[in-house]
Order: structure tokens, then sequence, then C-alpha cells
């Protein structure tokens, strides 16, 4: 039994309270001075998770922005990726807006979260930004994703679910890709925005060369794999030859559309030897087409050789060299073909007969594609983008004197268009097509029996230039392709 004689007393029992509260105040004052704030919050935390072991089953993947200096391809995949999941009624959005970008940007802002559901499995997605000492300075500031899931689908999670997300950023970036057209100057490529109106929908094209070439272009671009078992560069070849004015930087522009790749246009005057190529074709990026307009007479390779003084290549190192037809050919199907991934090269010529059989031989060039004069198939194509006219409901009635004086190669789609332009009332427009198809027509009619003539003559001098191919070879070449170019 107690009595009131054993209890301590009010007094020292406040007296023993303000001991000890002394003591823990000297404790904490020192623990703030000699232990750092990082180590304090390392112990805290290891003390709350022993005594306050979690039971949840949720796990939270941390996606940071940088991956030791480099930048994370997922974390960028998920930005784009999560931008298209963004509900109008966030509480709080990021916007920006390059100077090439085309629309507004949505992003996360810092503490937001949005959900998505993949094969029936809930996600959680947070941005989270953590702005390290606190103090304003930048460069302690990073930026990552928190993906919170059951934790029983892990393996579904990383396995299917982020390569899914990698895919579909690839598939939002391709459709927001702002093509560049990239040009030399010094030796450097100068980049401009691409904004070519040129579509597979537009251009003056049969409809089955259409197909071909889509169809072509499809199955390059899935056949990473294949090329890569069968030993072969991921690149494709493409020569565009017919006269001028038949679209074939028309067709350069729709591929490069319809592929979302930048364009390289490759001026070879421009170019004096073979390193100063190589540098410019290892700057090029993937997805891109690389142009070389007019090969024909884009640069004399015969020429520059000729110029150079017996023992010079032997001599001068690699750096000095010449620019060669040989060094070109290297980077299409050579050792340095390979130097790069979904690559596309197109050379286009008026003169398919003038260049040089080394670029012709099967397999240099995967597709030769005839751009040829403007077809009644191609004028109803054009006639649908310059007037409106759609020829599947009613044919206009000069269609069919249109398709009788087109009959052969008479005009270039560049001289149809010329004409559809002069005037928006269909009426008008394709009544002064017609009057120009008939003065070429009769002046095609005078100029018929000239022409026989002529390639009579130029065959009788090629035969009498053959007897000396014994002799010299090369002047032979030289003496043919004046004729060539005297007679066309």
């Amino acid at each position: 039994m107690f009595f009131s004689k054993d209890l301590p007393s009010p007094t020292s029992f406040f007296t023993a309270y303000a001991s000890m509260a002394g003591y823990m105040m000297m404790i904490r004052s020192m623990t703030h001075q000699l232990i750092p704030g990082p180590v304090q919050d390392f112990i805290y935390s290891s003390l709350h998770s022993l005594l306050f072991r979690s039971t949840s089953t949720t796990l939270t993947l941390t996606i940071d922005d940088d991956n030791m200096g480099m930048h994370n391809e997922i974390y960028q995949a998920a930005q784009t990726y999560l931008s298209t999941k963004i509900s109008p009624e966030e509480a709080r959005l990021r916007i920006s807006k390059g100077h090439r970008d085309k629309h507004v940007n949505l992003y996360l802002s810092d503490g937001e979260a949005v959900n998505d559901v993949y094969q029936n499995v809930e996600l959680k997605w947070r941005f989270v930004t953590d702005r390290g000492d606190k103090k304003g300075d930048d460069d302690g500031r990073s930026e990552y994703f928190e993906l919170s899931f059951d934790k029983k689908h892990k393996d579904l999670i990383l396995n299917s679910y982020i390569p899914h997300v990698e895919s579909k950023a690839k598939e939002i970036r391709d459709e927001r890709r702002i093509l560049m057209l990239h040009s030399l100057n010094s030796l450097r490529w100068e980049s401009v925005i691409l904004e070519h109106p040129s579509t597979f929908k537009t251009i003056a094209m049969e409809n089955e060369l259409k197909r071909d070439v889509m169809e072509d272009l499809d199955r390059f671009i899935r056949r990473k794999d294949y090329y890569k078992k069968v030993g072969k560069a991921w690149k494709r070849g493409y020569l565009l030859y017919g006269p001028p004015g038949t679209g074939k930087s028309s067709l350069v522009a729709a591929m490069a559309n319809y592929l979302k790749f930048d364009v390289y246009d490759l001026q070879l005057a421009s170019v004096m030897r073979d390193s100063d190529l190589r540098r410019l074709l290892l700057a090029t990026r993937n997805r891109s087409i690389l142009v070389i307009e007019d090969i024909d007479c884009a640069v004399d390779f015969p020429n520059r050789l000729e110029q150079q003084q017996p023992g010079e290549g032997k001599n001068c190192g690699d750096s000095q060299a010449p620019l060669t037809l040989s060094g070109l050919l290297n980077f299409i199907d050579g050792l340095w073909s390979s130097c790069g991934d979904e690559r596309i090269i197109i050379f286009t010529t008026n003169h398919k007969d003038r260049l040089d059989p080394a670029l012709l031989r099967p397999g240099r060039m995967d597709m030769h594609i005839y751009m040829g004069h403007c077809t009644f198939q191609g004028f109803k194509t054009l006639a649908s983008n310059y007037l409106g006219l759609n020829d599947t409901t009613m044919p206009h009635r000069l269609h069919p004197e249109i398709e009788r004086l087109m009959d052969g190669e008479v005009i270039t789609p560049a001289q149809v268009a010329e004409e559809l332009m002069k005037s928006e009332d269909a009426d008008v427009a394709l009544e002064g097509l017609v009057n120009v198809l008939e003065k070429m027509r009769f002046k095609a009619n005078e100029l018929s029996p000239v022409l026989k003539k002529k390639e009579s003559r130029l065959e009788r001098d090629e035969m009498r230039a053959r007897p000396d191919t014994e002799g010299s070879p090369r002047k032979n070449s030289k003496r043919i392709k004046k004729l060539v170019l005297f007679w066309t």
C-alpha cells in the first residue's frame, strides 16, 4: 500500500523534467553543429524504415534526366510520350515552343501526375524537380519522373511497357519532326527549315510508279534486321533520270516528306579532295537523304586527274589527294558506306547515257527511276492540285483533246504546271494548255526529220571512230563524248 509520503513532490518532478529537457536541447544543438544535414536525413530515414516498415505492394521507378553526364533516352521518351497523355484539367502545366516548332508543347509541372493503363495494369507517372541546395542555383537542379505500379507487374513494365513508351515516343517525334535542308558553305553544312509542299499525292507521276517507289521505301525502312543479317549497310540508292522539268527535285522532296528524313544537298563542285568529301559525309546524320544533282556534270573527275602532275599522287598524303570517282563510290557501297544507318543516296541526271559505267553497275544504285514527259495521268494530278478538278466525278470537256495531244513525249510536268497557274478559271487554263500543246506538237512534227538525220549522222561518226580504239581508247572516248555533246 502506497502512502502519499512515498510519492515524489511536484517540485522534484518538475526539477527532473527541466534537467532532462536541458540535456535534450544541448544534445540536439550539438547534433546540428557536428553532423551534416544529409547524414542526419539518412539516419532519420533509416530509423523510420526500421521502426515503421511499410507493407505497401507499390514499386516506384525513378527515371532521371541525366545519366552519368549523358541524356537519358528513357527520360526523353517518357517526356514525349506523356505530352500526349496530359489532361487539360491539370492544375499546372509547363509550355514551350522553339523557333523550329509548329505547335506549343505541353509538359507536366513539378509535382503533377498522370495516370496510364497498359494491358489492364494501372500506372502513375509523377514529375519531380529537385532543386538541390534550394538556393536558386541551377547547377544543383535535377528533374526526374517517378513511375509507380504494383510490384507483381515489374517484369511486364520493364520488358514490355518501357519499350512501348519508347516506340510511341519515336512515332510522335517523327510526326512532329521539322525537316531540315543542309547545304555546303566553305566545306561546312548549313541548315534551313525544309518546307517543300511536294508529296506523293501531289507529284505528277504514274500511279503504278508512285506505288512502286513508296513500297520500296517502306520495305527499306522496316528491314533493318534483314540488312544486318545479310551483311549490307542499311542504305538505299536511287538514280533519277530524265529531261529537265520532269519532277526529279519534287520527287526528292516527296520522299523526304514521306519518310520524315532531312536532306543534304551535296555540290561536288565545292569539294576538291577525297578527305573533304569523307569529312562532309561523316557529318551527316542518320535518317537522311544525300542528294547529288546533275551527277553527269557536277564534276569532271577525269580532268581533275589529268591536272595532277606525274608523281603527285604517290608523294602526297591522303589529305591532299584530289576528289576522285573511286572516292565517291567508296561512300556509296564501299567500306565507308557502313558509317551510318538509314541513309538514302540519290543521284539525278538529265542524261543517263553520259554517266560513267561505274555509277551504273548492278547493286550501286538500287533503283533507276525514269522521270519522263507528262502523261495524261500526270496531267490529271496537276489539274486536281491547281484547279481542283476531280476526274472521277465529271471529266472536263477538254480532257479528251488534251489526252490526244499529250500522247508521246510532248510536254514536261513543269510546263503543264506553268500553264495551269495562269488562271484560276478551269476553262481558261485548260484552253491555254490546249493551245500550247498544239504548238508543241506542230513544232515536234517539223523537227522530226531533222532529228532523224542527226541521229544517222551521229551513228556514222561513231562507226568511223571505232578503228581508233586500239591506239588510244581515252582519246576515242573523248571524241565520242564531244560528238554527243555537239549534236545534243
